[in-house]
């Protein structure tokens, strides 16, 4: 596929500096989680909610600010770029953050409706069912929210609606990129409960798949748009 390729060959030509910022961001959450263990009672509610949020946006932090690392160095043929470049805006960690509590809201509260229906096992499978084929097509059809929030500076409903448009006439496309991260990181995360050396390996694995989803976002808004892949790839 062309566009695994034009992804290889970015993350080979930037690769220290992708490595670097991906063993940066994983010890930082590594160690606040470490330390949140000690420092907090995980039977007091109030300290438990003020950790998972700190948790919640150090991790989207260092997932918006790998994108823009990415985009950063997909354009970086263009022009030089400062450490302070990649750092995202406090606008886009909330825009990131309002999308991620919206759907855990709607998922939170279809479980506990699911779970009323415990007397009617049937009918509490077919909602399951139903449930889970309408959040795998919501997924693929908002899996481009965050570079909308990062490329193009969106809020959050307004990234939900690009993500919907540039995905509409292209979704078998977008299955396929969903395989690809399901084979390089939900696979190898689940695999690494019973081998933790296989940790290592989602280091790489996970700037990669990202640096896909970003090189898909691009080479999609340049079909809509009708005007030539601008991707740069390594010679």
């Amino acid at each position: 596929m062309e566009t695994v390729k034009s992804s290889w060959d970015i993350f080979r030509k930037n690769f220290v500096t992708i490595i670097v910022y991906s063993v940066i961001a994983f010890f930082l959450l590594g160690i606040l989680s470490l330390v949140a263990g000690f420092i907090y009672d995980p039977k007091n509610y109030w300290a438990a909610m003020v950790v998972t949020f700190v948790l919640i946006w150090l991790q989207a932090y260092t997932t918006l600010g790998l994108y823009k690392l990415i985009f950063t160095v997909i354009d970086s043929k263009y022009y030089d770029f400062e450490f302070m470049q990649v750092i995202p805006k406090a606008k886009m960690v909330v825009s990131y953050l309002v999308v991620v509590f919206i759907f855990a809201f709607l998922v939170t509260n279809l479980g506990i409706a699911v779970d009323y229906l415990d007397d009617k096992p049937n009918l509490q499978f077919a909602i399951e069912l139903l449930a889970g084929i309408v959040g795998l097509y919501l997924a693929l059809r908002v899996m481009f929210f965050n570079t909308f929030i990062v490329d193009d500076d969106s809020g959050p409903i307004e990234s939900i609606k690009q993500s919907f448009q540039l995905t509409k006439g292209y979704l078998f496309k977008v299955v396929l990129i969903l395989l690809i991260i399901i084979l390089l990181i939900a696979l190898p995360a689940k695999l690494s409960q019973y081998y933790p050396i296989i940790s290592i390996f989602i280091l790489f694995t996970y700037p990669f798949v990202n640096i896909i989803l970003a090189v898909t976002y691009r080479k999609l808004i340049y079909s809509h748009q009708d005007v030539d892949d601008e991707i740069n790839e390594t010679d």
